[in-house]
């Protein structure tokens, strides 16, 4: 224990100094072939090491290679800097190593109030039971959809579980056009079949368009087809856009379908004040992930539920050694889910929360939000770029089009990311929309200020110029 205390306290002072000057470094850099070599071909030593020679490789050949997301200027995907709340009690939760599947102890009892705590701040209602904390929205995305599966197939008759779906007409998931690619993979995964997932249209605000949706669920019903779901997303990963959550969850009720909302990334911008969101509490499913926007060390994603019974039925299995008459009548996490073992997630986002507070997370939110307006106010205003989407969340899509040129802009697009990304100022990735090349800021980093924003203009103009 003494050498624990003795390199422990190290490892704290290594962790603060390379958290206070995130920001004075490259966000990204290339890793040189000798440290990729060590990282990639290393042998397994043949004795053990001590701990202060593995902090100082983690010092000098881990820490200067990251990913780049704890840097005021990384906008890329969806990926937020760490809560230092979230960070400093991450050794506590490793030193503890419960298994969260269930059981009288704080890792399974914490939970149960972060669930509450994460579904009273987006306004979704929530019972005991009601919720689940996963490795992130890929994981929340097939509890989910395993639990809508079931309930259709209850309401046919059919115990999916014992019978699984052979015989059964095609069960039908519809997703838009911007719905994130989760849902077609846990669409495979449940054995629905990619070629059950309608993607629905957007509008000229990359939303749902629910008339087209209303126009595919009476096609598919007409051709003896199984419509069980419809995925709406509170905040899309291209854009931010918020589905108009309302009428599809008419149009759910109306057909008797399984309304799910895909809030991984943009379930909190319901803070920011934002009229979109309504319609949200309707739904029978909702994933959010505290990695994204809350900024709670990587991994922990959430999944909530309306109704815990109907979750539980889809996955319950308790073998006699796993027995327990001792849990309140709710059961185990582990009956709510495929996981089993459990990693004890609850402290991290618990200490994230409890740090910022309520008003903090909103101010969060706010702050992230202006920044993304601003930004967006910035292209407009710049005669070199064009906004492509409206910015409600705190995604910003856009394009680099020089005024001296109109040819080639996919092109140009798609190599600027790679290009600003090895000049190692900021950070930026590339998507599509409408068939164009676009570029993408995501803001989540309340560390980040205008002069940043200006500068990843500047960085992009500096990219294009780079040949390829």
């Amino acid at each position: 224990m003494d050498e624990l205390r003795r390199t422990g306290r190290l490892a704290a002072d290594v962790t603060a100094g390379y958290l206070e000057s995130v920001g004075e470094r490259p966000v990204w850099q290339p890793v040189p072939e000798a440290d990729r070599s060590w990282l990639m071909r290393q042998d397994l030593p043949a004795e053990g090491r001590p701990l202060s020679d593995l902090l100082d490789d983690i010092r000098t050949r881990v820490l200067p290679y990251p990913m780049g997301n704890g840097h005021p200027r990384f906008f890329g995907w969806v990926n937020s800097a760490p809560s230092v709340a979230g960070v400093l009690v991450a050794p506590i939760a490793a030193a503890l190593n419960p298994s969260c599947a269930g059981g009288d102890h704080a890792g399974v009892l914490l939970e149960h109030t972060v669930l509450r705590w994460l579904a009273d701040l987006v306004g979704y209602p929530h019972r005991p039971g009601g919720g689940l904390l996963t490795s992130g929205a890929s994981m929340a995305t097939v509890v989910a959809l395993a639990a809508a599966r079931q309930h259709a197939a209850g309401r046919d008759g059919v115990d999916v579980r014992e019978d699984g779906l052979y015989g059964r007409p095609p069960m039908v998931l519809y997703v838009s056009a911007e719905g994130h690619s989760c849902l077609r993979k846990a669409a495979e995964l449940l054995g629905l079949g990619s070629r059950q997932v309608r993607i629905v249209p957007v509008d000229d605000g990359f939303r749902m368009d629910v008339d087209a949706l209303r126009t595919l669920v009476a096609r598919d019903v007409r051709a003896g087809l199984r419509p069980f779901c419809v995925a709406a997303s509170a905040g899309t990963v291209n854009t931010g856009a918020v589905d108009p959550l309302d009428e599809i969850a008419d149009v759910a009720a109306a057909h008797g379908l399984w309304f799910h909302v895909d809030g991984a990334y943009g379930a909190l911008g319901a803070l920011a004040g934002n009229a979109g969101y309504l319609g949200m509490a309707r739904a029978d499913s909702l994933v959010l992930d505290p990695h994204k926007w809350l900024g709670v060390p990587v991994d922990c994603g959430c999944v909530l539920w309306r109704d815990p019974a109907l979750t539980r039925s889809t996955f319950s299995l308790v073998p006699a050694y796993l027995r327990d008459d001792h849990d309140g009548g709710i059961g185990w996490f582990s009956e709510y889910g495929p996981e089993q073992t459990r990693p004890f997630r609850a402290l991290r986002t618990w200490a994230t929360m409890s740090h910022l507070g309520r008003d903090g997370i909103i101010r969060l939110v706010d702050t992230t939000v202006r920044l993304a307006q601003r930004l967006a106010a910035m292209i407009d205003a710049a005669p070199d770029f064009e906004l492509l989407a409206p910015v409600g969340t705190s995604i910003v899509a856009f394009r680099y089009r020089p005024v001296d040129r109109d040819d080639k802009l996919d092109e140009l697009n798609r190599r600027i990311p790679a290009a600003v990304q090895h000049r190692g100022s900021a950070f930026l990735t590339g998507t599509q929309l409408a068939g164009a090349e676009a570029l993408r800021a995501c803001l989540l980093n309340p560390a980040t200020t205008e002069d940043d924003l200006a500068l990843l203009l500047d960085e992009i103009r500096a990219a294009a110029e780079i040949r390829p």
